[in-house]
Protein backbone atom coordinates (compact mmCIF):
# COMPACT_ATOMS: atom_id res chain seq x y z
CA UNK A 1 0.00 0.00 0.00
CA UNK A 2 1.27 3.68 -0.96
CA UNK A 3 1.78 5.47 1.94
CA UNK A 4 -0.36 8.89 1.81
CA UNK A 5 2.30 10.75 4.12
CA UNK A 6 2.96 14.19 2.30
CA UNK A 7 6.65 13.46 3.13
CA UNK A 8 7.03 9.88 1.57
CA UNK A 9 9.50 10.37 -0.95
CA UNK A 10 9.09 11.11 -4.86
CA UNK A 11 11.59 8.56 -6.29
CA UNK A 12 12.04 10.74 -9.19
CA UNK A 13 12.20 13.97 -7.53
CA UNK A 14 13.74 12.98 -4.11
CA UNK A 15 15.61 16.31 -3.24
CA UNK A 16 12.66 19.05 -3.67
CA UNK A 17 12.46 20.51 0.33
CA UNK A 18 9.69 19.90 2.26
CA UNK A 19 10.79 23.84 4.10
CA UNK A 20 11.52 26.99 3.43
CA UNK A 21 15.44 27.68 4.47
CA UNK A 22 16.00 29.35 7.64
CA UNK A 23 16.42 32.78 5.99
CA UNK A 24 13.16 32.99 3.90
CA UNK A 25 11.38 31.42 6.91
CA UNK A 26 12.36 34.25 9.14
CA UNK A 27 11.48 36.58 6.25
CA UNK A 28 7.89 35.58 5.54
CA UNK A 29 7.11 35.32 9.51
CA UNK A 30 8.28 38.87 10.12
CA UNK A 31 5.70 39.80 7.12
CA UNK A 32 3.05 38.19 8.98
CA UNK A 33 4.51 40.09 12.43
CA UNK A 34 4.07 43.13 11.17
CA UNK A 35 1.59 42.73 8.52
CA UNK A 36 3.35 44.39 5.88
CA UNK A 37 3.41 43.75 2.38
CA UNK A 38 6.19 43.21 -0.56
CA UNK A 39 6.66 46.46 -2.46
CA UNK A 40 5.54 44.33 -5.14
CA UNK A 41 1.85 43.37 -3.78
CA UNK A 42 -0.76 45.53 -5.55
CA UNK A 43 -2.04 48.26 -3.24
CA UNK A 44 -5.94 48.43 -2.78
CA UNK A 45 -5.50 52.14 -4.12
CA UNK A 46 -4.57 51.06 -7.44
CA UNK A 47 -7.60 49.45 -7.97
CA UNK A 48 -9.44 50.55 -11.74
CA UNK A 49 -12.70 49.73 -12.69
CA UNK A 50 -14.75 50.83 -15.95
CA UNK A 51 -17.07 52.65 -14.29
CA UNK A 52 -16.99 55.11 -10.99
CA UNK A 53 -19.92 54.09 -9.77
CA UNK A 54 -20.49 54.86 -5.73
CA UNK A 55 -21.53 51.46 -4.60
CA UNK A 56 -18.05 50.07 -5.79
CA UNK A 57 -16.19 52.68 -3.61
CA UNK A 58 -14.29 50.57 -1.33
CA UNK A 59 -14.26 51.24 2.71
CA UNK A 60 -12.49 49.38 5.44
CA UNK A 61 -15.12 46.70 5.96
CA UNK A 62 -15.31 45.42 2.39
CA UNK A 63 -11.82 47.20 0.50
CA UNK A 64 -11.47 47.21 -3.32
CA UNK A 65 -11.00 43.22 -4.44
CA UNK A 66 -13.13 42.21 -1.20
CA UNK A 67 -15.85 43.50 -3.63
CA UNK A 68 -15.03 41.87 -6.21
CA UNK A 69 -15.16 38.58 -4.66
CA UNK A 70 -18.59 39.22 -3.77
CA UNK A 71 -19.45 39.68 -6.99
CA UNK A 72 -18.01 36.79 -8.23
CA UNK A 73 -19.49 34.40 -5.59
CA UNK A 74 -23.84 35.75 -5.98
CA UNK A 75 -23.71 35.07 -9.66
CA UNK A 76 -25.28 32.16 -11.35
CA UNK A 77 -22.46 31.24 -13.55
CA UNK A 78 -20.17 30.33 -10.15
CA UNK A 79 -23.45 28.40 -8.82
CA UNK A 80 -23.50 26.20 -11.81
CA UNK A 81 -19.23 25.62 -11.65
CA UNK A 82 -20.49 22.79 -8.67
CA UNK A 83 -22.37 20.38 -11.89
CA UNK A 84 -19.64 21.12 -14.17
CA UNK A 85 -17.15 18.99 -15.04
CA UNK A 86 -13.18 18.54 -13.86
CA UNK A 87 -11.96 15.84 -15.39
CA UNK A 88 -14.57 12.90 -14.88
CA UNK A 89 -18.30 13.34 -16.08
CA UNK A 90 -19.94 9.85 -15.78
CA UNK A 91 -18.88 9.23 -12.50
CA UNK A 92 -22.15 8.76 -9.68
CA UNK A 93 -19.44 9.62 -7.00
CA UNK A 94 -19.58 12.37 -5.08
CA UNK A 95 -16.07 12.69 -3.99
CA UNK A 96 -15.21 12.80 -7.20
CA UNK A 97 -14.06 16.75 -7.68
CA UNK A 98 -16.20 19.00 -9.85
CA UNK A 99 -15.47 22.75 -11.03
CA UNK A 100 -16.66 24.12 -8.06
CA UNK A 101 -13.97 23.03 -5.39
CA UNK A 102 -11.48 23.02 -7.84
CA UNK A 103 -11.51 26.96 -8.22
CA UNK A 104 -11.50 26.79 -4.21
CA UNK A 105 -8.31 24.68 -4.30
CA UNK A 106 -6.51 27.22 -6.35
CA UNK A 107 -7.86 29.99 -4.17
CA UNK A 108 -6.34 28.38 -1.15
CA UNK A 109 -2.74 27.10 -2.76
CA UNK A 110 -2.72 30.39 -4.12
CA UNK A 111 -3.70 32.87 -0.90
CA UNK A 112 -0.91 30.28 1.11
CA UNK A 113 1.95 31.40 -1.89
CA UNK A 114 0.58 35.18 -1.52
CA UNK A 115 0.41 35.43 2.32
CA UNK A 116 3.79 34.22 2.63
CA UNK A 117 5.44 36.43 -0.80
CA UNK A 118 3.27 39.84 1.37
CA UNK A 119 1.03 40.25 -1.54
CA UNK A 120 -2.62 41.30 -1.83
CA UNK A 121 -5.02 37.84 -1.05
CA UNK A 122 -8.14 39.89 -1.81
CA UNK A 123 -7.08 40.46 -5.20
CA UNK A 124 -6.15 36.55 -5.15
CA UNK A 125 -9.10 35.45 -3.97
CA UNK A 126 -11.23 37.86 -6.54
CA UNK A 127 -9.04 35.69 -9.63
CA UNK A 128 -8.51 32.53 -7.79
CA UNK A 129 -12.82 32.28 -7.70
CA UNK A 130 -13.04 33.95 -10.86
CA UNK A 131 -10.76 32.35 -12.82
CA UNK A 132 -12.98 29.12 -14.22
CA UNK A 133 -16.32 30.77 -14.38
CA UNK A 134 -16.44 30.64 -18.56
CA UNK A 135 -15.89 26.84 -18.33
CA UNK A 136 -18.07 24.48 -20.47
CA UNK A 137 -19.99 21.74 -19.59
CA UNK A 138 -17.46 18.17 -19.79
CA UNK A 139 -14.67 20.12 -18.49
CA UNK A 140 -11.94 20.35 -21.58
CA UNK A 141 -13.11 17.99 -24.12
CA UNK A 142 -16.60 20.02 -24.07
CA UNK A 143 -14.40 23.32 -24.36
CA UNK A 144 -12.48 22.07 -27.45
CA UNK A 145 -16.32 20.76 -29.14
CA UNK A 146 -17.20 24.24 -28.81
CA UNK A 147 -14.50 25.89 -30.01
CA UNK A 148 -14.93 23.58 -33.49
CA UNK A 149 -18.05 24.47 -33.84
CA UNK A 150 -17.66 27.93 -33.24
CA UNK A 151 -14.02 28.73 -35.18
CA UNK A 152 -15.75 26.34 -38.29
CA UNK A 153 -18.63 29.30 -38.25
CA UNK A 154 -17.15 32.50 -37.74
CA UNK A 155 -13.20 32.13 -37.60
CA UNK A 156 -13.29 32.82 -34.33
CA UNK A 157 -12.31 30.85 -31.33
CA UNK A 158 -13.89 29.74 -27.98
CA UNK A 159 -11.38 29.63 -25.21
CA UNK A 160 -12.45 29.24 -21.57
CA UNK A 161 -10.49 31.64 -20.19
CA UNK A 162 -11.34 34.49 -22.76
CA UNK A 163 -15.22 33.29 -21.84
CA UNK A 164 -14.64 33.64 -18.08
CA UNK A 165 -14.30 37.46 -19.05
CA UNK A 166 -16.80 37.44 -21.74
CA UNK A 167 -19.37 36.08 -18.18
CA UNK A 168 -17.76 38.65 -15.97
CA UNK A 169 -17.68 41.54 -17.74
CA UNK A 170 -19.82 41.09 -20.53
CA UNK A 171 -22.82 39.11 -19.63
CA UNK A 172 -23.31 40.32 -16.16
CA UNK A 173 -21.57 42.97 -15.95
CA UNK A 174 -20.54 43.47 -12.77
CA UNK A 175 -17.53 46.45 -13.16
CA UNK A 176 -14.80 44.19 -11.89
CA UNK A 177 -11.66 45.42 -11.70
CA UNK A 178 -9.05 45.45 -14.47
CA UNK A 179 -6.64 43.64 -12.16
CA UNK A 180 -9.19 40.98 -11.19
CA UNK A 181 -10.31 40.55 -15.16
CA UNK A 182 -6.63 40.55 -16.38
CA UNK A 183 -5.64 37.60 -13.70
CA UNK A 184 -8.81 35.47 -15.37
CA UNK A 185 -8.01 36.33 -18.61
CA UNK A 186 -3.70 35.44 -18.11
CA UNK A 187 -4.84 32.11 -15.12
CA UNK A 188 -4.65 29.62 -18.39
CA UNK A 189 -3.07 26.77 -16.57
CA UNK A 190 -2.02 25.01 -19.87
CA UNK A 191 1.04 26.68 -20.60
CA UNK A 192 3.03 26.34 -17.59
CA UNK A 193 6.32 28.29 -17.33
CA UNK A 194 9.06 28.24 -14.59
CA UNK A 195 9.32 32.23 -14.62
CA UNK A 196 6.41 34.05 -14.81
CA UNK A 197 7.03 38.01 -15.08
CA UNK A 198 4.57 40.92 -15.45
CA UNK A 199 3.24 42.17 -18.32
CA UNK A 200 2.29 45.83 -19.07
CA UNK A 201 -0.77 47.44 -17.32
CA UNK A 202 -2.62 49.58 -20.27
CA UNK A 203 -5.61 50.13 -18.81
CA UNK A 204 -8.60 48.75 -20.61
CA UNK A 205 -8.09 49.89 -23.79
CA UNK A 206 -5.03 47.75 -23.88
CA UNK A 207 -7.03 44.67 -22.22
CA UNK A 208 -9.72 45.20 -24.18
CA UNK A 209 -7.69 44.60 -27.18
CA UNK A 210 -5.76 41.72 -25.70
CA UNK A 211 -9.12 39.98 -24.85
CA UNK A 212 -9.70 40.47 -29.04
CA UNK A 213 -6.71 39.36 -30.29
CA UNK A 214 -7.73 35.55 -27.84
CA UNK A 215 -10.88 35.82 -29.65
CA UNK A 216 -9.40 36.23 -33.24
CA UNK A 217 -6.38 34.26 -32.88
CA UNK A 218 -6.92 31.58 -30.46
CA UNK A 219 -3.71 30.05 -28.50
CA UNK A 220 -1.29 31.72 -30.57
CA UNK A 221 -2.96 35.02 -28.73
CA UNK A 222 -3.41 33.24 -25.23
CA UNK A 223 0.36 31.85 -25.04
CA UNK A 224 1.98 34.97 -25.57
CA UNK A 225 -0.19 36.39 -22.22
CA UNK A 226 0.98 37.59 -19.00
CA UNK A 227 -0.53 38.89 -15.90
CA UNK A 228 -0.03 42.45 -14.91
CA UNK A 229 0.37 41.61 -11.14
CA UNK A 230 2.40 39.41 -9.37
CA UNK A 231 -1.26 38.47 -7.75
CA UNK A 232 -2.50 36.79 -11.34
CA UNK A 233 0.88 35.10 -11.72
CA UNK A 234 0.45 33.06 -8.27
CA UNK A 235 -2.68 32.40 -9.71
CA UNK A 236 -1.64 31.10 -13.01
CA UNK A 237 0.76 28.87 -11.29
CA UNK A 238 -1.54 27.66 -8.32
CA UNK A 239 -4.14 26.49 -10.86
CA UNK A 240 -1.48 23.82 -11.95
CA UNK A 241 -0.21 22.81 -8.70
CA UNK A 242 -4.63 22.31 -7.59
CA UNK A 243 -4.94 19.76 -10.52
CA UNK A 244 -1.98 18.03 -11.27
CA UNK A 245 -2.06 15.87 -8.05
CA UNK A 246 -6.26 15.96 -7.12
CA UNK A 247 -6.87 14.80 -10.57
CA UNK A 248 -4.78 11.79 -10.21
CA UNK A 249 -6.81 11.46 -6.68
CA UNK A 250 -9.57 11.38 -8.71
CA UNK A 251 -8.69 9.07 -11.18
CA UNK A 252 -7.49 6.63 -8.79
CA UNK A 253 -11.12 6.96 -6.94
CA UNK A 254 -12.75 6.62 -10.44
CA UNK A 255 -10.82 3.74 -10.61
CA UNK A 256 -9.77 4.44 -14.22
CA UNK A 257 -6.13 3.94 -12.54
CA UNK A 258 -4.04 1.93 -9.74
CA UNK A 259 -2.16 3.96 -7.61
CA UNK A 260 1.07 1.93 -8.29
CA UNK A 261 0.09 3.01 -11.96
CA UNK A 262 2.39 5.92 -11.88
CA UNK A 263 6.23 6.26 -12.41
CA UNK A 264 6.97 8.12 -8.99
CA UNK A 265 6.12 5.79 -6.64
CA UNK A 266 3.19 8.03 -4.77
CA UNK A 267 -0.04 6.92 -6.28
CA UNK A 268 -2.43 9.44 -4.59
CA UNK A 269 -0.12 10.45 -2.06
CA UNK A 270 1.22 12.73 -4.84
CA UNK A 271 -1.33 15.37 -4.53
CA UNK A 272 -0.08 15.77 -0.56
CA UNK A 273 3.14 16.17 -1.75
CA UNK A 274 3.01 18.60 -4.26
CA UNK A 275 0.93 20.78 -2.50
CA UNK A 276 3.83 21.16 -0.09
CA UNK A 277 7.01 20.72 -2.25
CA UNK A 278 5.74 23.16 -4.60
CA UNK A 279 4.42 25.44 -2.11
CA UNK A 280 7.10 25.72 -0.54
CA UNK A 281 9.43 26.32 -3.86
CA UNK A 282 7.17 28.19 -5.48
CA UNK A 283 7.69 30.81 -2.09
CA UNK A 284 11.28 30.17 -1.57
CA UNK A 285 12.34 31.18 -5.38
CA UNK A 286 10.28 34.24 -5.45
CA UNK A 287 10.42 36.25 -1.72
CA UNK A 288 11.75 39.23 -2.04
CA UNK A 289 11.69 39.58 -5.87
CA UNK A 290 9.36 41.08 -8.42
CA UNK A 291 8.54 37.84 -10.02
CA UNK A 292 7.16 34.34 -9.21
CA UNK A 293 9.53 31.63 -10.24
CA UNK A 294 10.36 27.73 -9.42
CA UNK A 295 13.42 26.16 -9.14
CA UNK A 296 14.85 24.05 -12.56
CA UNK A 297 14.33 20.77 -10.51
CA UNK A 298 10.83 21.82 -9.21
CA UNK A 299 9.52 22.75 -12.59
CA UNK A 300 10.81 19.99 -14.82
CA UNK A 301 9.14 17.87 -12.08
CA UNK A 302 6.18 19.58 -12.11
CA UNK A 303 5.75 19.47 -15.93
CA UNK A 304 6.42 15.64 -15.99
CA UNK A 305 3.62 15.10 -13.47
CA UNK A 306 1.63 17.06 -15.84
CA UNK A 307 2.68 15.13 -18.84
CA UNK A 308 1.64 11.59 -17.22
CA UNK A 309 -1.47 12.88 -16.29
CA UNK A 310 -2.16 13.89 -19.79
CA UNK A 311 -0.88 10.04 -20.77
CA UNK A 312 -2.82 7.86 -18.10
CA UNK A 313 -5.76 9.97 -17.17
CA UNK A 314 -6.61 13.20 -19.36
CA UNK A 315 -6.64 11.14 -22.67
CA UNK A 316 -8.37 8.02 -21.46
CA UNK A 317 -11.78 10.08 -19.91
CA UNK A 318 -14.66 8.85 -22.08
CA UNK A 319 -15.57 12.37 -23.64
CA UNK A 320 -12.04 12.46 -24.66
CA UNK A 321 -11.86 8.86 -25.83
CA UNK A 322 -14.42 6.24 -26.31
CA UNK A 323 -17.43 8.40 -26.36
CA UNK A 324 -15.75 11.43 -27.87
CA UNK A 325 -17.09 11.64 -31.41
CA UNK A 326 -20.74 10.96 -30.34
CA UNK A 327 -20.77 13.89 -27.48
CA UNK A 328 -19.14 15.86 -29.51
CA UNK A 329 -21.83 15.13 -32.59
CA UNK A 330 -24.37 16.42 -30.11
CA UNK A 331 -22.54 19.11 -29.18
CA UNK A 332 -22.91 20.21 -33.07
CA UNK A 333 -27.04 19.32 -33.28
CA UNK A 334 -27.24 21.17 -30.37
CA UNK A 335 -25.69 24.12 -31.30
CA UNK A 336 -27.32 24.00 -34.78
CA UNK A 337 -30.77 23.46 -33.14
CA UNK A 338 -30.19 26.51 -31.11
CA UNK A 339 -28.80 28.84 -33.68
CA UNK A 340 -32.21 27.95 -35.53
CA UNK A 341 -34.37 28.76 -32.63
CA UNK A 342 -33.42 32.36 -32.80
CA UNK A 343 -32.99 32.98 -36.23
CA UNK A 344 -36.89 31.69 -35.97
CA UNK A 345 -37.85 33.30 -33.15
CA UNK A 346 -39.02 30.85 -31.34
CA UNK A 347 -39.18 32.09 -27.60
CA UNK A 348 -40.60 28.13 -26.58
CA UNK A 349 -37.13 27.10 -26.76
CA UNK A 350 -35.12 26.90 -24.05
CA UNK A 351 -32.27 29.42 -25.06
CA UNK A 352 -35.40 32.22 -25.30
CA UNK A 353 -36.89 30.96 -21.65
CA UNK A 354 -33.91 29.83 -20.14
CA UNK A 355 -30.58 31.77 -20.91
CA UNK A 356 -32.08 35.64 -22.60
CA UNK A 357 -34.70 36.27 -20.53
CA UNK A 358 -32.38 35.18 -17.37
CA UNK A 359 -29.66 37.06 -18.46
CA UNK A 360 -31.80 40.16 -19.75
CA UNK A 361 -33.84 40.63 -16.55
CA UNK A 362 -30.55 40.39 -14.47
CA UNK A 363 -29.27 43.09 -16.33
CA UNK A 364 -32.27 45.28 -16.45
CA UNK A 365 -31.35 45.90 -12.56
CA UNK A 366 -28.34 47.45 -13.49
CA UNK A 367 -29.60 49.43 -15.98
CA UNK A 368 -28.29 47.30 -19.20
CA UNK A 369 -29.20 44.80 -21.70
CA UNK A 370 -28.15 41.96 -23.40
CA UNK A 371 -27.02 42.34 -27.00
CA UNK A 372 -28.10 38.90 -28.11
CA UNK A 373 -29.74 39.75 -31.67
CA UNK A 374 -26.15 41.40 -32.21
CA UNK A 375 -24.22 38.10 -32.91
CA UNK A 376 -26.32 34.66 -32.79
CA UNK A 377 -23.51 32.47 -32.94
CA UNK A 378 -22.22 34.01 -29.45
CA UNK A 379 -25.36 33.50 -27.89
CA UNK A 380 -26.10 30.40 -29.25
CA UNK A 381 -21.77 30.02 -27.58
CA UNK A 382 -23.03 32.05 -24.62
CA UNK A 383 -25.81 29.56 -23.75
CA UNK A 384 -24.14 26.20 -24.32
CA UNK A 385 -20.74 27.44 -22.34
CA UNK A 386 -23.21 28.27 -19.41
CA UNK A 387 -24.37 24.63 -18.88
CA UNK A 388 -24.20 22.42 -16.06
CA UNK A 389 -22.96 18.52 -17.44
CA UNK A 390 -26.64 17.58 -16.15
CA UNK A 391 -28.40 20.86 -18.38
CA UNK A 392 -26.84 19.62 -21.55
CA UNK A 393 -27.59 16.08 -20.88
CA UNK A 394 -30.99 17.13 -19.95
CA UNK A 395 -31.18 18.95 -23.35
CA UNK A 396 -30.42 16.68 -25.13
CA UNK A 397 -32.73 14.06 -23.75
CA UNK A 398 -35.82 16.15 -24.59
CA UNK A 399 -34.55 16.80 -28.21
CA UNK A 400 -33.26 13.42 -29.16
CA UNK A 401 -35.02 10.66 -27.09
CA UNK A 402 -33.20 7.74 -26.78
CA UNK A 403 -29.89 9.09 -28.15
CA UNK A 404 -29.15 10.79 -24.76
CA UNK A 405 -28.20 7.02 -23.65
CA UNK A 406 -24.52 8.23 -24.92
CA UNK A 407 -24.59 9.72 -21.74
CA UNK A 408 -25.35 6.43 -19.61
CA UNK A 409 -22.84 6.53 -16.30
CA UNK A 410 -21.83 4.36 -13.77
CA UNK A 411 -24.49 4.24 -10.84
CA UNK A 412 -23.26 4.88 -6.77
CA UNK A 413 -24.54 0.96 -6.67
CA UNK A 414 -22.28 -0.85 -9.51
CA UNK A 415 -20.49 -3.62 -7.88
CA UNK A 416 -22.43 -3.77 -5.00
CA UNK A 417 -24.21 -7.38 -4.98
CA UNK A 418 -28.09 -7.26 -5.82
CA UNK A 419 -28.58 -10.05 -3.71
CA UNK A 420 -27.96 -7.19 -0.63
CA UNK A 421 -31.64 -5.95 -1.01
CA UNK A 422 -33.26 -9.19 -1.30
CA UNK A 423 -32.55 -10.77 1.81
Amino acid sequence: MIDEDARSNNLLAPGLAFELSDEVAAGVAELKRTGARSPYATPDEAVVRREDSPRDVATPQRPAFVRDSEKILHLPSYNRLNGKTQVFSFNANDDITRRGLHVQLVDRIARDIGAALGLNCDLIDAISLGHDMGHTPFGHAGERFLNEIYHERTGRHFLHNVNSVRVLDVLYGRNLSLQTLDGVLCHNGEFEQQVLETGPAEGFAGFDAQVERCWTEGYEAVKRLRPMTLEGCVVRLSDIIAYVGKDRQDAIRAKRVAPEDFDDGLGGAYNAWALTVFSVDVIENSFGKDRIQMSEDAFAELRRAKDENYRKIYDATEVNAGRSAQIGELFREVYERLYDDLERGDERSPIFKHHIADLSAYLAHYGRAYEWERDLDLTVVDFIASMTDDYFMGLCERMFGDRQTVFTSRGYFDGIDPGWCAR
